[in-house]
This record gives structure tokens, C-alpha cells and sequence, in this order.
């Protein structure tokens, strides 16, 4: 069966866990990336269909997150932390909907 899981600070994914999601908090960049590298590490794609990562996180896993926007599983999306939305959620929507469309519709 698959899991999701969501990766942030602890103030934004604790309140996951009582949806049954499996979190992950983070304090750091570096944690985070270790973090990530495990979720996303070749045996564990079958586990985890979506990975949610806050993003005030993605700017410094740019890279690593990048290697998974045209794989089917895991599914990384961007959520927005305690402080709000950054904006980069909705960016990363735009670029995937015009990867498939063709086109920005939105």
C-alpha cells in the first residue's frame, strides 16, 4: 500500500500525522536533505506515492527535487509553511500543467 509523506518544519506537519499521513519535521537544510534522500531513495518509491515538502525547503533541494518532476512516483509537491505561501507551489503547478498541456491554461 502506498504512504504519503510530508516533510517541514515541525509546527507545519505535525498536524498531518492525526490525518494518518507519516511525517517527517525537519530543522535544517542538511536534515532535510537526508531526509528527502531517504524518502526518494530507489527502495522506497514503492512506499511513498506522494512526498509534500514545505516550501521554504525546496529552494535549497532545487536540485534534488528537480530529478523527480517527470517520474510518476513519488509525486513531489510543494506545500506552503506556517508563515504562508511563498508562491513557489504555484509555480511548479504552472510548469507541470504546461509540460502536459502545452500550454499555461491557468
Amino acid at each position: 500500500m502506498y504512504k504519503i509523506a510530508v516533510m517541514g518544519s515541525p509546527e507545519t506537519v505535525m498536524g498531518f500525522k492525526a490525518l494518518g499521513l507519516d511525517v517527517f519535521p525537519v530543522r535544517g537544510e542538511e536534515e532535510a536533505r537526508g531526509v528527502f534522500k531517504t524518502l526518494t531513495h530507489p527502495e522506497q518509491t514503492d512506499e511513498y506515492a506522494i512526498v509534500y515538502i514545505e516550501e521554504n525547503l525546496a529552494e535549497p533541494l532545487k536540485a534534488d527535487i528537480e530529478k523527480f518532476k517527470d517520474r510518476p512516483s513519488p509525486a513531489v509537491i510543494l506545500i506552503p509553511g506556517k508563515d504562508g505561501p511563498l508562491g513557489l507551489g504555484t509555480s511548479a503547478l504552472h510548469a507541470a500543467v504546461e509540460r502536459a498541456v502545452g500550454s499555461d491554461i491557468l
